[in-house]
């Protein structure tokens, strides 16, 4: 009985993977983008090729409005999560002992091990009227009455960051512990102060660390629907709410088809912005 070919044995390791791109991914994605070039009548579905979704996505103030709140929010979340969690993952790597850095990193993730859902509900709670931040505030002197801090476009900002900063962080962190320290002591030979260093040598070695990370954030924040629902109040939409608003109320598929391929293609002008750094073997 004869060996299967490597050519043969090669596809039987890939086909699985095929199957379940093509299944879960590529199936769905050529009948969703299918569904956006259809059109309703009345309760009837009319396939074919028609742009009316895009355009009435394009005149109609309100649905080009969630997309660019949808990307306010995702670029607002991403680069303050940047801001923050850049400098933990530096002390992380650098100041905290080698010993103590794995209990670090593990209490940095605890947020991770809370349901979505609490997490979103918890933070309702302290930006309440009534809650931890504006008692304190008002405590202190700092403000006569409460502010209205939950159900707005900060509470939202503050939940995702939250979440994602300390997903930065492994990331980030994870591509400093693979520096050598050589790069530093090279640029101080050299007459490189720490500034310069760090902006000249650190900086740069650590994009892919930095840009893995921030894509990961923009890809699951810009698609999140439960954050922005329940800490945004409905004050403005998202366009991931503005979806299920028209699979919800209005039962307009293809109108929500032609919103999704949006985000799609949002998420694919964000990959090729930063595929140069997202390359496994710089990580």
């Amino acid at each position: 009985m004869s060996l299967p070919s490597e050519q043969a044995q090669g596809w039987g390791f890939v086909a699985p993977a095929l199957i379940w791109t093509l299944a879960f991914f590529v199936v769905p994605f050529l009948v969703m983008g299918a569904m956006s070039l259809a059109v309703l009548d009345g309760r009837t579905l009319v396939w074919g090729l028609h742009p009316d979704n895009y355009v009435e996505l394009a005149t109609r103030a309100y649905l080009w409005r969630a997309v660019l709140v949808s990307v306010e929010i995702t670029l607002t979340v991403t680069i303050v999560s940047i801001l923050l969690a850049y400098p933990l993952a530096w002390i992380i790597a650098f100041r905290v002992p080698e010993r103590w850095q794995r209990l670090a990193l593990l209490l940095s993730i605890l947020p991770f091990w809370t349901s979505y859902v609490v997490r979103s509900y918890a933070w309702l709670l302290v930006l309440a009227r009534e809650g931890v931040v504006n008692q304190t505030l008002m405590t202190l002197g700092l403000v006569d009455e409460p502010l209205t801090l939950a159900n707005t476009r900060f509470a939202t900002v503050t939940g995702f960051v939250h979440f994602f900063v300390m997903l930065l962080t492994l990331t980030i962190y994870a591509n400093l512990k693979q520096l050598s320290p050589n790069y530093r002591r090279a640029a101080m030979d050299l007459g490189a102060n720490q500034f310069q260093t760090f902006r000249h040598v650190i900086l740069p070695l650590t994009l892919p660390g930095i840009m893995t990370g921030a894509f990961l954030t923009f890809v699951l924040c810009i698609g999140d629907y439960i954050t922005p629902q329940i800490l945004g109040g409905n004050t403005e939409l998202t366009v991931l709410q503005v979806i299920m608003v028209q699979l919800g109320r209005r039962a307009d598929f293809p109108l929500a088809a032609a919103l999704a391929i949006v985000l799609m293609a949002l998420v694919t002008l964000a990959y090729l912005s930063m595929s140069r750094w997202l390359r496994i073997d710089r990580l």
